[in-house]
């Protein structure tokens, strides 16, 4: 398995679209890649009790059609520099998600975007060095970006990943 990495928003399901069909094979396939990522076929086909080709193929497909859109390493934010982490919640004019969510992407220390009904239109994680910078990405960046109407933000204390999310 090649280091590839998916740059820029990927989309995650969508009006109309339904999730692809997958079988045991498949989820078992990626339970595995979801622990190593840089699993070899072989050993990866072992696991799952397929052969090399099938593992191949159903890897491959499964890139293919959008249910695995990348591999990469899981990096630590603290141990490797990001020791300030916050929720930033967006009020945005209605008409301008599409240039908002394309100008987020683009600010330096946001990892994660996210489209909202309800109260904010949109949810942004934010992982910065420190307060200061930080404080520079929402005031500075975020609260500039055309069609933002109002940020409001949360500091991360401590968090963990949940234990029954099925590929976590």
């Amino acid at each position: 398995m090649g280091q590839e990495t998916v740059n820029g928003p990927v989309p995650t399901g969508g009006a109309g679209r339904s999730a692809p069909a997958l079988d045991e094979v498949d989820r078992r396939l990626l339970d595995e890649l979801t622990r190593d990522g840089r699993i070899s076929i072989r050993t990866l086909a072992e696991r799952v009790h397929v052969s090399r080709t099938n593992a191949y193929a159903r890897v491959e497909r499964l890139v293919r059609d959008g249910v695995i859109t990348g591999f990469a390493a899981r990096v630590a934010p603290e141990p490797a520099g990001l020791g300030t982490s916050a929720y930033i919640a967006l009020t945005i004019r209605q008409d301008t998600w599409r240039e908002v969510s394309a100008e987020l992407v683009r600010v330096r220390y946001v990892e994660h975007v996210a489209l909202l009904s309800g109260e904010h239109d949109v949810l942004a994680l934010v992982r910065a060095p420190d307060n200061a910078t930080l404080r520079d990405v929402v005031l500075d960046r975020v609260q500039r970006i055309a069609g933002v109407l109002s940020t409001r933000s949360w500091l991360v204390f401590e968090e963990y990943d949940g234990a029954n999310s099925p590929w976590s």
